[in-house]
């Protein structure tokens, strides 16, 4: 079974969770789905105003290289490529009104004012819903309040990576912009578990994303999401880059988002990272209706697609085409996807878009990997006899916030043909993870570090030539083709991979029921206490239960 994990890291408090605590008191009847546009809408405020203000403060000291520039000039921001913030849109501004009845308003047209400032990269992106009646304005205060409390952190690295909020001195500015790209990062995820299916729409939790950037190394080159909902592949590509000391110059990235709110989620999640989001679009028609970049050839192709969606080919028409408008569309090179689901639509939509050399790692259903529907079987074989499946992933139930449906990933590469710094030309690596994870809650399993470390490093020393990889029986299995074709080009890993060997256990059956027995005796004995702590104040105030 998968591990629970209970530390004592875990019982501190970061300061992403007091911050997610303090604004979801403020919620009030509001759902959830309204309310991350007002909280994230804040926190970006306050992000581009703490940049805005960390540079005014040297444009106003006029040392070195800003001498004699003027502080309210907004083309020295932009040649600082920091958005220029006008006086009454700063946060010192808004938070000195924060009680006012107005402050609704107030920050409705502080919106607006840095969309004017700012209409090449900011138009019509930014929430403006502050004003609102259903909006309590000494709730929306104190949300401001709160999220301006950030420059009293002192934020402490703790071994495990989480951030102690101590209300001492003031963040180090470098240290800021990280850490409200990592508050907006964690609100994303809250809001999607709050939202529930609605969620999963626009966040793939950080763990898929991690295992997805680290399999695929985007160090340099062009990566695309045509599905990018908040942004977290291109995120967490940039992280990656950043971590292996690359050059964030070396990557740029390009998206579409069919769902308005989310693309302005996407833009202002990319924005506060310092990210160039201006290659990602948005359209209602989506990608396989109208495509956004249809001439590009990405390098890397990352992505977390609608499982199985049903609505994927728009309005269907009986009388033409057999009710299929894309019926011969050019990107199905290995077969026509089916009315019914996009799953096979969205895999060769990935490989239409790839670099003669690219890779591409993605989410699908696990029925991706066995289902015969409407020609789907065909599909998949295809792709295997072309030599374009390189790796699948069978991932651990509950990842999702929006779907119980179990789900892999997939690894496609055009490199393996003829790539002389390869020799898996005919092979497929499985991999069943489906027992790694944690309980992040009593709904949701994530990967630790140690997780994602052994499914990634078990691809790239598959991949290495001259290697010491060695199949591990229950977990990985290099598959040849002739073994693939004997299972009919199904791609469920558990086919390959087999069950585990038994390991002896170093604890004796004796030792064993002596532990349970004695962990049982201490929870009856729990229970005793209470029920007798129940009657008594039962019968201080005069009633008494047998």
């Amino acid at each position: 079974m998968p591990k629970d994990k209970t530390t004592n890291a875990q019982n501190k408090e970061s300061l992403e969770q007091k911050l997610w605590k303090a604004a979801d008191k403020l919620r009030k009847n509001i759902d959830a789905a309204e309310y991350k546009h007002i909280v994230l809408g804040l926190v970006f405020l306050k992000y581009i105003s703490d940049s805005f203000e960390q540079l005014h403060e040297k444009l106003i000291a006029g040392e070195g290289e800003y001498a004699g520039a003027d502080p309210e000039d907004s083309d020295e921001y932009k040649a600082e490529n920091v958005f220029f913030v006008p006086a009454e849109a700063r946060w010192s501004a808004l938070q000195a009104q924060a009680k006012q009845p107005t402050i609704g308003q107030i920050v409705d047209e502080a919106m607006e004012a840095i969309e004017r400032e700012n209409p090449k990269l900011l138009k019509g992106i930014l929430p403006k819903v502050y004003g609102q009646q259903k909006l309590d304005p000494i709730a929306l205060g104190g949300l401001i309040d709160n999220i301006g409390s950030v420059n009293l952190a002192k934020v402490k690295a703790e071994s495990d990576g989480q951030l102690i909020l101590d209300m001492e001195p003031r963040v180090a500015p470098t240290r800021q912009a990280d850490l409200l790209g990592q508050v907006y990062e964690y609100f994303l995820g809250e809001f999607a578990l709050a939202e529930g299916k609605k969620g999963g729409q626009f966040y793939t939790p950080e763990s898929v994303v991690r295992v997805l950037v680290e399999m695929l190394e985007p160090y340099k080159g062009r990566v695309f999401d045509p599905c990018c909902g908040s942004g977290g592949m291109f995120v967490q590509s940039e992280k990656f880059v950043k971590a292996h000391q690359g050059r964030l110059d070396d990557i740029s990235i390009y998206g579409q988002e069919s769902n308005e709110t989310t693309y302005k989620l996407c833009r202002m999640n990319l924005a506060i990272r310092g990210i160039d989001g201006s290659n990602i679009r948005w359209n209602t028609e989506g990608s396989f209706l109208k495509d956004a970049h249809p001439d590009l050839k990405a390098d890397f192709v990352i992505a977390n697609p609608p499982f199985n969606d049903s609505d994927w080919v728009g309005r269907i028409d009986e009388k033409n085409d057999g009710g299929h408008p894309l019926r011969n569309d050019g990107r199905w090179q290995y077969g026509t996807p089916p009315v019914g689901s996009a799953n096979f639509a969205w895999v060769q939509h990935f490989l239409y878009h790839l670099a003669p050399t690219g890779a591409a790692g993605f989410v699908l259903s696990n029925g991706s990997l066995s289902s015969n529907t409407s020609g789907e079987g065909e599909i998949r074989k295809e792709l295997v006899k072309a030599n374009l499946v390189d790796c699948i992933v069978m991932m651990p139930t509950q990842l999702f916030y929006n779907t119980g449906i179990p789900a892999c990933l997939w690894f496609l590469s055009r490199s393996k043909n003829g790539n002389k710094n390869r020799d898996r030309k005919g092979e497929v690596l499985f991999i069943d993870a489906s027992e790694l994870g944690y309980m992040l809650s009593r709904r949701n399993r994530a990967l630790d570090d140690n997780d994602i470390q052994k499914i990634t490093g078990t691809y790239h020393e598959w991949k290495r030539n001259g290697s010491n990889y060695q199949d591990i029986k229950g977990f990985c299995k290099s598959g040849t083709l002739a073994e693939i074709e004997k299972h009919n080009f199904v791609l469920t890993p558990g086919r390959y991979v087999g069950i585990p060997d038994e390991v002896e256990s170093e604890i004796s059956f004796e030792e064993t029921m002596s532990a349970l027995t004695a962990e049982l005796a201490a929870q009856m004995q729990e229970a005793a206490a209470l029920d007798n702590e129940i009657k008594t104040q039962l019968a201080k105030v005069g009633f008494g239960y047998e």
